[in-house]
């Protein structure tokens, strides 16, 4: 029996599910365990306010440490860059569309909002690209789960919110999809659209039981956006986009840091070159960043949420 341990909500359960599936297919027995998590009980402070990493994954890697579980799936932007010890990012499912989704009805498009909108949304990242793209429109904090903010939408509390595509993709929930945002315009979360396959690092048995899931190209994209997000000493809500795509020449990586005001940001891509791995592709993007201005934009983010 393979013991799989997930958060609660809509979305975590399918891609708990989904991995299930997968492993059934292969012959093997499984169950999935739900865990409330940190992140899930604060519904009503906004992230960067929590003031904590791992905010959705620590319980459920407290039930991996105590071997109630034996593997945990996560949305890897969830994850911080730095995984304890005791476990290992096992394996890297096929991602699917990482790009942010905007989500509205009565607009087609963000560029075709009014002066004044209301555009509902819980990520400092998407707040500050979307502020230096437009100064007119309001931010409104909202959280909950997929459902909970297509229904607050319908209700009319904002005029759009903006999603993660994948999500959306996963859930059958792609018609309420206007428009999904080039990375040029909003560059996504680091690991955005990927899945994360957390085991013990010493649990050869499941590691093998899993492997097939693991996808080359997926692992090596992510790979360079937690790179340059740990070169940043940034966690997963912070004002940092990173996205790494592939090219005719390999991967092509673009790094985004704004002020949550909108007031400044830096851009930078680089394009592989194959003497470099993952890891030090990710750093290289992360320093270009630093030197463009970066540091002072993150320095201005971390005392604003200290105080």
């Amino acid at each position: 029996m393979i013991r799989i341990g997930s958060r609660g909500s809509q979305l975590a359960i399918w891609q708990a599910n989904h991995i299930a599936d997968a492993l059934r297919r292969q012959g093997h027995e499984v169950s999935i365990e739900i865990i409330r998590t940190t992140g899930d009980a604060l519904q009503n402070v906004a992230f960067n306010k929590v003031g904590t990493k791992g905010m959705f994954t620590k319980e459920i890697e407290e039930a991996l440490f105590e071997n109630r579980i034996d593997l945990a799936v996560h949305s890897l932007k969830d994850l911080p860059t730095e995984i304890a010890p005791p476990f290992a990012i096992a394996v890297i499912p096929p991602r699917v569309d990482p790009r942010d989704a905007f989500v509205s009805v009565q607009h087609e498009s963000f560029a075709a909002l009014p002066s004044g909108s209301r555009i509902g949304t819980s990520s400092l990242r998407r707040q500050s690209q979307l502020r230096a793209q437009r100064q007119d429109i309001e931010l409104v904090e909202f959280r909950g789960n997929v459902d909970t903010r297509l229904r607050k939408l319908s209700e009319g509390a904002v005029d759009a919110i903006v999603l993660a595509a994948a999500g959306l993709e996963r859930l059958g929930r792609t018609e309420w999809i206007r428009e999904r945002f080039s990375p040029l315009i909003l560059c996504p979360a680091p690991g955005q659209g990927a899945l994360a396959i957390e085991t013990r690092v010493d649990d050869a048995e499941t590691q093998a039981a899993i492997a097939f899931l693991d996808d080359t190209a997926s692992r090596f994209a992510v790979t360079v956006e937690r790179a340059a997000l740990a070169e940043l000493g940034g966690g997963c809500h912070v004002p940092i986009g990173v996205y790494c795509e592939p090219s005719s020449e390999g991967y092509i990586v673009t790094g985004v840091v704004a002020n949550p005001d909108g007031s400044a940001m830096v851009r930078a891509e680089l394009e592989h070159q194959h003497e470099l791995s993952a890891e030090a592709l990710g750093q290289r993007l992360a320093r270009r960043l630093l030197e463009q201005g970066a540091r002072e934009i993150l320095a201005s983010v971390e005392g604003a949420v200290q105080l």
